[in-house]
């Protein structure tokens, strides 16, 4: 049987600042991402099963992106953790979802951030084939399996 991928789509509205960068991006400011994820695998042979002909539930890929990235990551402000934390936390209640990211938060980061927080969930004989993460209408980075 042949492999097959199958790619959901998924939104999530998020604020970040790149520290000591030359430009107006080290300010705080926000996008509309857009994130696909593709996985590859085999559809189920089983002609008994509820699965039958899936490679996996969209459901189960849904559930699966919502918890380990959209959950947190939407409407966050998503910094560097070496950024001044102190005087961001003293602003209050404007600023209650804040995540201090390990990394420079720029998309191609955000990228292997989340291939790390999913391919260790998938079921077996899935893998995580691509990603791709658009920041803007005309800007977006991609993570290949291939290439890691």
């Amino acid at each position: 049987m042949n492999y097959i991928r199958i790619t959901k789509e998924f939104t999530f509205e998020a604020a970040h600042a790149l520290k000591g960068y030359n430009g107006p991006c080290k300010n705080i400011h926000g996008h509309s991402y857009e994130l696909s994820v593709t996985i590859k695998g085999r559809p189920n042979p089983d002609p008994v099963s509820e699965k039958n002909g899936m490679v996996l539930d969209f459901g189960e890929l849904k559930n699966l992106i919502k918890k380990q990235i959209i959950d947190p990551f939407d409407h966050a402000l998503l910094l560097n953790s070496e950024v001044d934390q102190k005087a961001l936390l003293n602003f209050g209640e404007p600023f209650t979802n804040i995540i201090f990211l390990p990394y420079q938060p720029t998309s191609e980061n955000f990228l292997l951030d989340f291939a790390r927080r999913i391919r260790p969930l998938l079921p077996p004989g899935i893998q995580l084939y691509s990603m791709r993460l658009r920041e803007t209408s005309s800007s977006f980075a991609e993570w290949f399996a291939e290439d890691n």
